[in-house]
């Protein structure tokens, strides 16, 4: 038997494969599919890569606008600084200036205020001078008495219109808040127990401060 006759063109279609037509056309599928592949892939990395050389070239973010103004203009910076710097100096010298004005009207009150009482403790004193100007052998007991009975009651009318007043608690119960117990004396009852025996200091109070406590002796049971 005679081996089959070799046929080039057989053997030229089994090795060419599929039709060149059907493979540009599958070629052209898979090009789109990697087409759009790659301009998403390029995109994300295109904007990745944006965003990094932007960050790289130093954009700043959204709260930096300090650091862009110091870059942009820092002469402008340094003028506003000078200016708070002034605005603050004058600041602090009016409020230390405000500061004397104040300590000064206060002291010059407080000056008034003693020169006040003094004028009006100076009549009691005229009456005092008159009263220890008088003879011994001419003056009388009365009279001395009377005029120094007269000097007392003016004193104390002035201290009262000064706004002193007098702490004189006998009889009265004991109170550690104005008084100060100097001795204390046995009490003849329950009912006498903690109460001004004598006193012997008045105490003076001044508007409601207490200049001095009265000193007494306290019944106690």
């Amino acid at each position: 038997m005679n081996p089959p006759e070799y046929d080039p063109a057989d053997q030229t279609g089994e090795a060419a494969g599929p039709d060149p037509r059907h493979a540009s056309a599958a070629d052209g599928e898979g090009g789109e599919v990697s087409s759009e592949d790659g301009v998403g892939a390029g995109s994300a990395a295109d904007s990745e890569s944006g965003e990094g050389d932007s960050a790289k070239a130093g954009k700043p973010p959204a709260d930096g606008d300090g650091a862009v103004r110091i870059a942009e203009d820092p002469e402008g910076l340094r003028i506003e600084r000078d200016q708070a710097r002034d605005r603050h100096l004058r600041l602090a010298a009016d409020f230390d200036n405000y500061r004397k004005r104040t300590e000064d009207r206060l002291r010059q009150r407080w000056d008034r205020a003693q020169a006040d009482l003094v004028s009006r403790m100076l009549e009691p004193l005229d009456d005092l001078l008159r009263v220890t100007a008088l003879e011994p052998e001419s003056a009388s007991v009365e009279a001395i008495v009377e005029g120094v009975d007269l000097v007392e009651r003016k004193f104390f009318r002035v201290l009262e219109e000064a706004g002193i007043e007098i702490v004189d608690p006998a009889g009265e119960a004991f109170d550690p808040n104005t008084m100060e117990a100097m001795m204390r004396v046995p009490a003849g009852s329950e009912e006498d127990d903690d109460i001004v025996e004598r006193v012997f200091q008045r105490g003076y109070t001044f508007k409601g401060l207490l200049v001095r406590p009265a000193r007494v002796s306290v019944y106690k049971a």
